[in-house]
């Protein structure tokens, strides 16, 4: 059985294999194009208790999730539509009402937060954000395995006032970037990916 032949759907009587076709199968799916239904109860446990098994040096926990329910995105999209006013003072009534439409996309949506200084301060912010990441790496993939689309999504927002005081944002913490997860209502064809030989170099003897 070739790499290519193996799907989500085969028994996974093969880890490796099936671990790589997981790996491969997940995709941006943009937030637009994510719809009802979300991961229920226990989905969405799945997913976040995914994020437990990221690395973390010193065991940290450096990072954290805040979960935007339906009933709440109003409140995002005020945000939302404040920073793009703050960034462009002459922005659109149709710019600002798209900045205000992103908030409403997707069942479920989170914040992705990167605590700075929390614990053994010698252990930099880049490493947390990189515990952070492989946690979020770990939510994407299981989502997938789960049958759900998803996206990263960031921009400027992330670094508003109004959006730390919205989350509750601590000193030395920082806004990553929102998760979204739902449905996917379209698939884009796979993209190419890049070759191993792209990003691996062996060290030179000396």
């Amino acid at each position: 059985m070739s790499m290519s032949s193996v799907t989500l759907q085969d028994p996974p009587l093969d880890p490796p294999r099936w671990t790589a076709a997981l790996i491969q199968t997940r995709q941006t799916i943009l937030p637009k194009r994510l719809v009802a239904p979300g991961p229920d109860a226990d989905q969405l446990l799945s997913i976040l208790g995914a994020a437990a098994s990221a690395p973390d040096h010193g065991q940290l926990l450096p990072w954290r999730f805040v979960q935007v329910p339906t009933g709440q995105r109003a409140r995002l999209a005020e945000v939302f539509a404040i920073a793009l006013l703050e960034r462009d003072g002459q922005a659109t009534v149709e710019q600002v009402a798209q900045s205000r439409e992103k908030a409403h996309r997707a069942p479920l949506l989170l914040l992705a937060i990167v605590d700075g200084t929390r614990g053994d301060p010698d252990i930099d912010l880049h490493e947390r954000i990189l515990s952070a990441g492989c946690a979020i790496q770990n939510m994407l993939l299981m989502a997938t395995a789960l049958g759900f689309g998803s996206a990263l999504t960031s921009g400027k927002a992330l670094k508003a006032h109004a959006l730390r005081t919205l989350f509750e944002l601590m000193p030395g913490e920082h806004a990553l970037c929102f998760i979204s997860v739902g449905t996917a209502q379209s698939h884009k064809p796979t993209r190419l990916r890049p070759a191993v030989s792209d990003y691996v170099r062996t060290l030179p003897s000396a």
